[in-house]
């Protein structure tokens, strides 16, 4: 598919994309309209949102009859079949203004993004919305339905609502305010079509993606629930061949593989902002992701000496914030925050160090009494109890053939994302932006 590389329209001082379909290269520029213009004034509630929260409450939810959009369900881009709530039909009737239908674009007041819209599927023969919602029903015989999400979604409105939206911890934006934001957008309804369609293909491979990457977990989750014992057993469900005759698996506390260990701690005035020529500080709230503080080298020196530091392959565990995340340290220099960021010093005498990260993966993180942890104490993990089996070759082939599961999830994982980043890109060019 061939697009043509585009520039601003000096002589009608409109606009027009970076790319656009040869067919339309000497077509007119592209003109910012209300949002509620798109829609179709000859239907009655064209442009509605929600019922008020007092119309809808928790007490007129059933189990079935008409479902309620929640705000959870409103991706950008996509439904999100998740979360199903009901409502009863004559709950639905008494609110008809704020029914909604398949093929009516849905968008959210409130939340991360707010603006975002997608659209409704057909499910159902009919939804209700929540005071969340907005509603739009498309004059389909001026604009493609599917165009006006992606420009709804595009960089360009999205900043519009987010300067317009209200809220200092939470944006929110009123059904008053968004009908008159302005819309950029073609006024060729075959070009529309033919960047929706670019865009759903992509869309489509997006989505795939995503779905195997799911299959990929649940496959993964199931395949644990097998190799390793259930609760109260001994023997996995599914052993390698040459181990079916082998001993039970052992049951040891946590202490019985080494002590739990933790760095010294770091105090703010050590820390600096400054990446270049330091060492990343992990604090728990960037534990797994980025630092945004750094040790100069001579401090990670001096207490590598003294105290504590994790061995390249040590499991190191979250203690607060979310409990049991788990980092496979990779030996690069780094250090992390004390108390908060903890490892089992485990020489791999007993178990190595590849299956006792499987062996976390299975754990229920809980106190001795059997509480649920807002912290993890030494005391705490030095007490949980794993089973593991004796052969250490056993040990190696399950960490291996769960590795292998891993590879095949983050390699999807790094598609999907390479896929997203493209298509930002991608809508950046095929929708203008006002200088």
């Amino acid at each position: 598919m061939k697009i043509d590389v585009m520039t601003k329209d000096k002589d009608t001082k409109t606009v027009v994309p970076a790319l656009r379909f040869p067919e339309f290269r000497d077509g007119e520029g592209w003109h910012n309209v209300r949002l509620i213009d798109v829609t179709d004034k000859r239907i009655k509630w064209h442009f509605t949102g929600g019922p008020f929260g007092s119309n809808l409450k928790a007490s007129d939810y059933t189990n079935s009859g008409i479902r309620v959009i929640q705000l959870q369900n409103i991706g950008d881009g996509y439904f999100v079949e998740d979360y199903k709530i009901y409502t009863s039909i004559e709950k639905s009737d008494e609110l008809l203004g704020c029914n909604i239908y398949p093929g009516n674009i849905i968008m959210s007041k409130m939340g991360d993004p707010v603006g975002r819209a997608c659209l409704i599927p057909d499910n159902e023969d009919r939804y209700l919305m929540c005071s969340d919602g907005i509603k739009l029903v498309i004059d389909e015989d001026k604009n493609d339905k599917y165009f006006i999400i992606k420009a709804i979604n595009a960089e360009e409105f999205r900043r519009k609502i987010e300067r317009s939206a209200t809220g200092s911890t939470r944006k929110r934006i009123s059904l008053d305010t968004l009908r008159d934001l302005t819309l950029l957008i073609s006024n060729n309804k075959v070009e529309q079509k033919k960047i929706a369609e670019c865009l759903g293909s992509l869309d489509d491979l997006i989505s795939a993606v995503a779905d195997k990457i799911e299959t990929l977990k649940e496959y993964k989750k199931g395949l644990m629930q097998q190799l390793f014992p259930a609760e109260g057993k001994t023997i996995p469900a599914i052993r390698f061949p040459e181990f079916q005759n082998a001993r039970e698996w052992k049951q040891i506390k946590l202490r019985d593989v080494g002590e739990p260990l933790m760095c010294k701690r770091i105090l703010k005035e050590q820390t600096t902002n400054e990446a270049v020529g330091n060492i990343p500080f992990y604090k728990i709230g960037t534990f797994g992701g980025n630092p945004d503080a750094y040790i100069s080298k001579d401090i990670l020196e001096d207490y590598k000496r003294k105290y504590s530091y994790p061995n390249k392959g040590d499991i190191l565990i979250s203690a607060a914030g979310t409990i049991g995340r788990l980092v496979v340290f990779d030996g690069k220099p780094a250090y992390f925050q004390d108390s908060n960021i903890v490892w089992i010093g485990n020489s791999e005498t007993k178990i190595l160090n590849a299956f006792l990260y499987r062996v976390y993966q299975t754990l229920k993180w809980q106190t001795s009494d059997g509480g649920i942890v807002s912290r993890l104490y030494n005391s705490d993990l030095k007490n949980m109890t794993i089973i593991f089996p004796e052969n250490k070759i056993e040990q190696q082939k399950i960490a291996d053939c769960l590795l292998s599961v891993d590879e095949l999830i983050s390699t999807e994982t790094d598609k999907l994302d390479q896929l997203k980043a493209h298509k930002k890109g991608l809508m950046q060019q095929l929708f203008p932006k006002l200088q």
